[in-house]
């Protein structure tokens, strides 16, 4: 298994990706990908975006927008709480 940790994004902010075998050959700096079915993993407390068996990451032509690189939604750290309903 190959596993390599991708920084993407959009216009609205941007997150660790975390690319698995035939992913990671689709991952270059400055392409434009498409991830389908993509979900939210929480390593560590913070986010990393997926795609697992039932999605796609495809590449496309170039993006028409700019990434808000000032939102990394990775750097944020979360706690899981417990909360008693009574």
């Amino acid at each position: 298994m190959r596993i390599a940790e991708c920084l993407v994004g959009d216009e609205t902010g941007v997150i660790i990706f975390t690319a698995r075998n035939d992913q990671v050959d689709l991952m270059k700096e400055g392409s434009t990908v498409i991830l389908r079915n993509a979900k939210i993993d929480m390593f560590k407390g913070s986010m990393r975006l997926a795609v697992d068996k039932w999605g796609r990451v495809e590449v496309t032509e170039a993006a028409s927008f700019t990434v808000k690189e000032d939102n990394n939604l990775s750097l944020i750290e979360y706690e899981l709480v417990n909360v008693v309903v009574e």
